[in-house]
């Protein structure tokens, strides 16, 4: 008996399905505890700008949401793909073989259907829209409205506000999926 005689496509498509489910919890965990990881660096940048009385230091906080938001993003969107591929594509050929009547994973199915579901992914959005989009424009505000903002920094802030526009339009374009 060789090793290839015990390889079987649904032992393939486990086999799968086990590696996908891995990338997919570690991902959920690294995107958030990105969440948490911005809102601690917002506060202690914001908490240094008040001690040191240094207005333009709030500047750092968008380029920070910046960064980590669409880094959440694309995580989002990687956990969010694994989900559909499990789904709509390796449940299915499990399932026709292994002449599964129903689906296979029906988890992958079965929460997306659950009472609430929707309002709680529209709540995850306005979360998310406030750590990356409003707390950064807070900040820039504050910077707009103190004494010492200069020219180039206006403009700089203007091109991160700009920035910041289009990533709250990435996180809005993924919630109507």
């Amino acid at each position: 008996m060789t090793f290839t005689d015990d390889v079987t496509e649904s032992k393939v498509l486990l086999a799968e399905y086990d590696c996908l489910k891995e990338e997919q919890k570690t991902r959920i965990g690294f995107r958030d505890n990105l969440l948490y990881f911005t809102l601690a660096a917002a506060t202690a940048v914001v908490a240094i700008t008040v001690q040191s009385k240094q207005p333009p230091l709030l500047l750092t906080v968008p380029a920070i949401c910046l960064i980590l938001g669409w880094t959440y993003l694309v995580n989002d969107e990687k956990i969010s793909a694994i989900g559909c591929y499990v789904r709509d594509l390796l449940g299915p050929r499990l399932g026709e073989l292994t002449s599964a009547n129903g689906t296979v994973f029906g988890w992958e199915v079965y929460h997306r259907g659950v009472a609430g579901h929707a309002v709680r992914k529209r709540l995850q959005t306005a979360v998310d829209l406030f750590t990356y989009l409003v707390l950064p424009m807070v900040c820039t505000i504050a910077f707009w409205c103190s004494p010492t903002a200069q020219v180039l920094s206006v403009l700089a802030s203007l091109m991160q506000t700009l920035a910041l526009a289009v990533l709250g339009w990435q996180f809005l374009r993924r919630t109507e999926r």
